[in-house]
């Protein structure tokens, strides 16, 4: 049995799955807010549940936001920052007495999506998360591609590539840069820039609505987002040149994505064609979970 744990800033998740990946148990739970021993009992309970009601013990994966430091073992690079310099890693398997296996939530996303997802199959993937945050993992061969610093995949904080004059300098990121592609893709990133731009204060999920209505300001947000993504995912092509890219967070339920953001790579794509598959998660936001469990 392989028990799988996803953290999130508001939600902690545990699934387990089976030897052939069918779903034994899942359940969710509200994360305490702002307080990490809170946090560590939560996952231990959910841990000792689980395995209790179904009378085995399992091999347990977490994807955490951020990820281990190489330097210090402690995490890093978390937007949920209560868990910034937290030895997560050494005090889970204190309380549990195991071996836990820890990797980034988008890594897990991408585990999962390259397993037995919608980029099965493929040997080069590259999973991205669209929310109130924005990260990705890379799968090669079936294995997760982590680095020597950890931050394999850490695209979100990078600057928005090509950028056009008002998109200078950009809007300030948590991380202490500015211009980040979080910043401009996230779900706040796209309702504070048709804020700035309409004076409309809209949910992202009320812009992509209102645009289908035919809402002119709210079209005009959809492709200015449409367009950056576009940039955003070049820039990766031009490095990784993955066989599929796979968006999974709250932004990925945005479905014209799928058909324009491919239409305008090939303006930034160094190549004479552009063969990378731009597609929509199999597991939604259960492949977090699932990718830990495969850890």
């Amino acid at each position: 049995m392989k028990l799988g744990i996803d953290l999130g800033g508001t939600k902690i998740e545990i699934i387990a799955l089976d030897d052939h990946g069918r779903e034994l148990l899942r359940r969710r739970v509200p994360t305490p807010a702002g307080n990490y021993p809170a946090i560590l009992q939560t996952i231990v309970a959910l841990v000792h549940d689980a395995e209790s009601g179904l009378g085995q013990q399992g091999s347990l994966g977490i994807g955490t936001p951020g990820s281990l430091s190489r330097a210090t073992g402690r995490l890093k690079n978390s937007n949920s920052v209560v868990l910034n310099g937290q030895p997560i890693l050494q005090d889970l398997e204190s309380l549990l007495q195991r071996k836990v296996n820890i990797s980034n939530d988008a890594n897990c996303f991408a585990l999962s999506e390259a397993m037995d997802g919608a980029a099965a199959g493929e040997e080069v993937v590259f999973g991205v998360i669209l929310g109130t945050g924005v990260g990705a993992g890379i799968v090669i061969n079936g294995h997760v591609l982590t680095g020597p610093n950890g931050i394999a995949g850490e695209w979100g904080h990078n600057p928005l590539p090509w950028p056009q004059p008002q998109e200078l300098v950009g809007p300030p990121c948590y991380c202490g840069k500015r211009g980040c592609i979080e910043t401009w893709l996230s779900g706040p990133g796209m309702a504070k820039l048709h804020q700035m731009e309409s004076g409309a204060l809209l949910s992202a999920e009320e812009i992509v609505a209102h645009a289908g209505q035919g809402d002119i300001a709210c079209e005009h947000t959809l492709k200015t987002y449409e367009s950056r993504l576009a940039r955003s995912l070049a820039h990766v092509i031009n490095i990784l040149d993955p066989d599929v890219i796979v968006l999974g967070g709250g932004m990925s339920n945005i479905e014209r994505l799928y058909k324009n953001v491919p239409a305008l790579l090939g303006d930034w794509v160094f190549s004479d064609r552009v063969d990378t598959r731009l597609v929509k998660n199999r597991f939604g936001d259960s492949s977090g979970v699932r990718g830990a469990a495969m850890l």
